[in-house]
């Protein structure tokens, strides 16, 4: 230990930000200059939860104050850690650069995030890192006491892992109760008025223990807080962040930028670096007059295309869909088939087929105090119950432009159904 990690995470902490979530949160002078810099300012003109206003009104939040949550919260996770011994393998710098990785994580996110996930763009993970390592950022971390390649080394694991502080780090970042997943679950059902994502998270620190090579463990007594957790994350998804509104905006978002991006009209690098409304002008300057832009001006304008039909999970067809470049195909030919069986036009761009991705609800937490993982500690959550939540969720949508559901009644939907089933 090169000296006191607690005085380091302690000591010079006197710059206040003052946040909804967590109240005042403070900052050393050099990383309040972080905050104030270009790349960081971009993340307050891009909403947490994109489209999601649209059904909770009060989720206007930005990335920027989740972005200020994460790095609280991982001041505090160290401190309780280094308090338990961690400190025997943490260094100054290394502690300052995975300050810098809280504050800083998701300087490569692109605007409606969730709608730019599937389109073959560099991932947010690897521009972040391209961030941290160049001007001004790289001059502003290093001020703050932290090393900029290990700071993005951090945040990027596609970057080579030197030595157990790195991997130590990584492990804090991105795991079961990680700083990320504690404050946007707490952030976000905040904004939103729900009460599904609130978080203990004083006793849920309280209950872990490091460890060089897991990053945490966690006592028995700490398991109904990661089942909280867990279930937690399964209702915000299924109420919040995969709301059907929320899949339409999405997805017209996604079916305009890909049309985009295949013609030529606009390349992936223009969209690097953009806020919420930066993209909507760039789409605008490259497609006005164009059916595509109408998409993303009807998302803009709140006018969103609705369900007509719903698929429940099967993992054949989610594989064979599993491909954005193929569903656009297939939605050319459901809706000439449509166009056939309703007797009427139906372009494709009024048409769109939503697959959600597969996502991970991480369980793998050693519980020390019982000498197992979490999956098969005393928890209720057995790895099937985990499943059958992602299951759950994983519905797949057509989407449609009402003037067309219009005139269909309850049988039409059927057929839409239907058609869509012998198509796939």
């Amino acid at each position: 230990m090169e000296m006191n990690i607690l005085s380091c995470l302690q000591s010079g902490f006197t710059e206040p930000i003052r946040d909804n979530l967590w109240g005042h949160v403070y900052l050393t002078p050099a990383l309040k200059a972080l905050t104030e810099s270009s790349p960081f300012m971009r993340l307050h003109r891009i909403m947490q939860l994109g489209p999601a206003f649209r059904v909770y009104p009060g989720a206007t939040h930005s990335r920027a104050g989740h972005s200020i949550g994460v790095y609280h919260l991982a001041r505090r996770l160290l401190v309780c850690l280094a308090e338990q011994g961690a400190d025997a393998w943490l260094t100054r710098e290394g502690v300052f650069s995975f300050l810098c990785a809280g504050l800083l994580h998701d300087l490569g996110h692109f605007p409606y995030t969730h709608s730019l996930k599937e389109l073959p763009l560099e991932d947010h993970e690897a521009l972040t890192a391209k961030s941290i390592q160049a001007e001004p950022l790289r001059r502003l971390v290093a001020a703050a006491g932290a090393d900029p390649d290990f700071t993005a080394a951090i945040v990027d694991t596609g970057m080579e892992e030197q030595g157990k502080e790195l991997h130590f780090y990584r492990k804090l970042l991105s795991g079961v109760l990680d700083p990320d997943k504690l404050d946007y679950l707490n952030r976000d059902a905040l904004y939103c008025g729900v009460p599904y994502g609130a978080q203990d998270v004083d006793f849920i620190f309280s209950r872990l223990r490091p460890h060089e090579e897991r990053g945490v463990d966690i006592d028995s007594r700490g398991i109904p807080s990661v089942e909280s957790i867990l279930f937690s994350k399964y209702l915000m998804y299924r109420a919040v962040y995969w709301h059907r509104s929320v899949r339409s905006a999405t997805a017209m978002i996604k079916k305009a930028l890909l049309s985009c991006l295949e013609s030529g009209l606009i390349a992936g690098e223009e969209l690097y670096h953009l806020d919420d409304q930066g993209l909507f002008s760039l789409m605008e300057k490259r497609t006005d007059g164009k059916a595509l832009f109408s998409l993303a001006q009807m998302v803009r304008d709140g006018k969103l295309y609705e369900t007509a039909a719903e698929i429940p999970f099967d993992p054949l067809l989610h594989k064979a869909l599993g491909k954005i470049q193929d569903r656009s195909g297939l939605e050319k030919s459901l809706s000439s088939a449509l166009s056939q069986g309703l007797g009427r036009l139906v372009s494709p761009e009024k048409l769109i087929i939503d697959v959600p991705e597969p996502i991970s609800f991480e369980s793998g937490l050693f519980v020390a105090d019982e000498g197992k993982f979490f999956g098969q500690s005393s928890s209720a959550f057995r790895p099937e119950m985990v499943d059958a939540f992602i299951k759950s969720l994983r519905v797949i949508r057509v989407f449609t432009d009402p003037e067309i559901l219009a005139g269909i009644e309850a049988p039409g939907i059927l057929q839409i159904t239907k058609k869509w089933v012998q198509l796939t």
